[in-house]
């Protein structure tokens, strides 16, 4: 029954990053293209820099299109999109953004913390418009949150804050379960607050929990193997680019090692 349940989860926050992405798509296009091709041609070029896979994160490209249409850009009418895709590859990030400045795009939109950093050390003078479900101020892509400086703004929907509610919500789902074990990826950044956070709502419940590390898929499998040597009752996967990539994996060993598990926003 939980494998049902959190398919249903994973389905219904699926179509809330539908709409996140189309938000921010109308929010890139209030910005102002003032590059020069910009100034030469009505058909601007627009960069998209994603952390994942074309297929697995169809929908966000199908709904950043949309976005554009809503917003009178057409794909290969009157504007043309550059994708970079890093296949779930943070290290490939400043070559794919340094190959946007390269092209000249008018704009970046770059989906994910590890590619607005990208972004940002690729150019001081593209405008860039990201999302991250981190702290903006604290990850260094703004200074301030009302009146971002530079050539960055954004959309954060919290989503690192919000592992801790994860814990909390998977303990009521199996109020059986005092062992949780805590997935995260030791190349992010945030790793270590999210963790922090988490270890100190699991105090505040009385739950033991132990912190797996993955930043490889054979990692992922590593990590669930000793699963069952850790006597872990349930799964939080912290929210992570590259877990969000691996969904179909995480999925799959979750059901096959009879593990509940809550998953990161897809």
């Amino acid at each position: 029954m939980w494998v049902d349940t959190l398919s249903g989860l994973c389905r219904e926050l699926a179509m809330r990053r539908r709409e996140f992405i189309i938000t921010f798509v109308a929010a890139a296009t209030t910005w102002p293209i003032t590059t020069g091709r910009a100034q030469q041609s009505a058909a601007p070029v627009i960069g998209f820099l994603h952390f994942g896979s074309p297929k697995p994160f169809a929908f966000q490209s199908i709904a950043f299109e949309q976005g554009l249409k809503e917003n009178g850009y057409i794909q290969g009418v009157n504007a043309k999109i550059e994708y970079r895709w890093a296949e779930g590859h943070y290290d490939r990030l400043p070559a794919l953004a340094a190959d946007l400045v390269s092209n000249r795009v008018d704009i970046i939109a770059a989906i994910g913390p590890p590619c607005a950093g990208a972004a940002k050390k690729a150019t001081s003078t593209i405008p860039i418009v990201f999302t991250t479900g981190a702290d903006p101020i604290r990850d260094g892509l703004v200074t301030n949150l009302a009146r971002p400086t530079g050539n960055l703004t954004g959309i954060s929907i919290l989503a690192v804050q919000l592992v801790p509610k994860r814990l909390e919500l998977l303990s009521e789902l199996v109020p059986q379960a005092r062992r949780f074990a805590l997935l995260v990826n030791p190349s992010n950044g945030y790793t270590e607050p999210m963790v922090q956070d988490v270890q100190e709502a699991a105090r505040a419940k009385g739950i033991e929990l132990s912190v797996l590390k993955a930043s490889t898929e054979g990692d992922i499998d590593a990590a669930f193997a000793s699963i069952g040597g850790l006597q872990i009752d349930a799964l939080v996967i912290g929210d992570d680019p590259f877990f969000v990539s691996r969904q179909g994996q995480l999925v799959g060993l979750a059901s096959h090692y009879a593990v509940p598990a809550k998953l990161p926003v897809s």
